[in-house]
């Protein structure tokens, strides 16, 4: 089993660059952990790391 830890941005790069214009520098930044290296990898996962990612780095965030 190959694990690898990469950055978001180099996963939305290669698999969905049409998106990276739409991500924050803060989450395109994010250290991401793939149980089975990102050759594994296809759009809907990606798009499945980038819900997360997102949710992630707002949960704290306060809204007016």
């Amino acid at each position: 089993m190959l694990v690898e830890t990469v950055k978001l941005s180099r996963i939305v790069l290669k698999l969905t660059p049409e998106l990276y214009p739409s991500l924050t520098s803060y989450e395109l930044e994010s250290e991401i952990v793939l149980q089975f290296g990102i050759e594994s990898l296809d759009a809907e996962d990606v798009m499945e790391i980038i819900q997360f990612s997102i949710t992630e780095h707002h949960k704290d965030a306060l809204y007016h």
